[in-house]
């Protein structure tokens, strides 16, 4: 008679003795109590239902292993019982069905946690030093909308669903989509998601500047010194909040479209031109004013009218340009030298988070309609970056110490 041997070991019991899960990983270092809490009573589960803590650890793994919809990742919680343990659920138990997961997301946009969820992780960050938010870049990029598009003049156009976008693609192409635009500011270090917004395509990235700057300034406890932001922003409402009321320097090159000439005695850097019609050399600033020397006197032209034709002194004309007299044209450091293309090519980094963010996380991947939706998506995928980002940290720390 064939007798089966009794195991030795509970299935949890093995899991616990092998090495730790990147998902475990992620969800130690990731305390969602506090969040759970904030859900309306009527909202949690009863003695049959299933905790939320597990159900927003199940939302947040679909992310991180790129499971597009609610019926998938229902299936992935039947069939894999290793991710279904790292979720929180019982091994040998039932799972929710698609509808309590769908229902679930629903919570998750009418009560706005994630977006708090997602601030906490951002000081966590900061406090670890894994973020540095001396200077942020703020850029926008396209997602396709799941629902059919329409033509533009059966759309509603009320602010919270899909509509028509146009931008120019890294080539200098018009391309056109039906959907919806993320904005995103990520710090120059991490290259991560600090503050994120979600409009319909057709805002333009201008408009969206200030909301997304006052979010990074709600989201850290440093404040940045520069928003580094491309010809698309180039607007002088953005040059004068920046400025005043967030007391930091926009890094944006100017958008030369339509301009004719540049204001009279510069060019269209904001670069003094001398008398003789000589650009005037940069010769560096202090705190909000650039100072211009004499080019004749600096050896960089031979001018045949010397230097004393615009000056007596041996050291030659000096001219000072001041951001509070033109937020737009002038800016600190001066527009084109090294230092200013230094601060602006690290704008690239929001490019690379809007890679990481389609291409691991599964951003564009969308299966939900409606912007409210899209935001909840925009934000998970946000969180499961931020979250794997300090888990990783976390891990070499210890790998360190020990």
């Amino acid at each position: 008679m064939y007798i089966r041997q009794q195991c030795l070991y509970s299935f949890e019991d093995a899991l616990k003795m092998q090495a730790q899960t990147r998902l475990e990983k992620i969800f130690i270092t990731l305390d969602l109590t506090s969040f759970i809490k904030k859900l309306p009573v009527s909202y949690h589960g009863g003695p049959d239902g299933y905790d939320n803590q597990n159900k927003l650890r199940a939302v947040i793994a679909a992310k991180l292993e790129q499971i597009p919809t609610a019926a998938a990742l229902v299936r992935r919680l039947k069939s894999d019982p290793v991710f279904r343990y790292n979720c929180g659920f019982e091994v040998l138990g039932s799972v929710p069905s698609e509808a309590t997961i769908s229902r679930f997301l629903k919570v998750l946009t009418e009560t706005g946690i994630l977006k708090e969820l997602h601030c906490t992780l951002i000081q966590k960050a900061e406090e670890l030093g894994i973020i540095d938010t001396s200077s942020v870049a703020i850029d926008s990029s396209k997602v396709e909308a799941y629902e059919k598009s329409k033509p533009r003049k059966y759309l509603s156009l009320d602010g919270t669903s899909a509509d028509w976008g146009v931008k120019q693609n890294t080539d200098g192409n018009k391309i056109a989509w039906f959907g919806y635009k993320l904005h995103i500011a990520t710090d120059i270090k991490s290259e991560l998601p600090i503050a994120l917004e979600v409009t319909p395509a057709s805002v333009h990235d201008s408009n969206m500047a200030l909301p997304i700057i006052k979010q990074v300034k709600e989201n850290v406890k440093n404040p940045p010194r520069y928003y580094l932001m491309d010809s698309g922003y180039d607007s002088i409402d953005i040059y004068t909040s920046v400025k005043y009321d967030h007391k930091s320097q926009a890094i944006i090159p100017l958008n030369l479209r339509g301009a004719k000439e540049p204001k009279a005695g510069f060019d269209f850097d904001g670069t003094p031109i001398c008398s003789a019609g000589y650009k005037m050399i940069y010769w560096g600033h202090d705190k909000d004013a650039n100072k211009f020397r004499c080019p004749h006197i600096l050896g960089k032209c031979d001018c045949s009218y010397g230097s004393a034709w615009c000056s007596q002194s041996n050291y030659g004309m000096v001219i000072k340009t001041r951001v509070k007299d033109d937020p737009r044209l002038f800016c600190t450091p001066h527009r084109g030298t090294d230092n200013w293309r230094k601060l602006y090519n690290k704008r690239t980094g929001v490019e690379r988070c809007f890679g990481r963010l389609k291409e691991h996380i599964g951003l564009d991947k969308l299966t939900l309609r409606g912007l409210a939706k899209v935001k909840t998506h925009a934000y998970l995928c946000a969180i499961s970056l931020i979250a794997t980002v300090i888990a990783v940290n976390s891990v070499k720390k210890e790998q360190i110490a020990a």
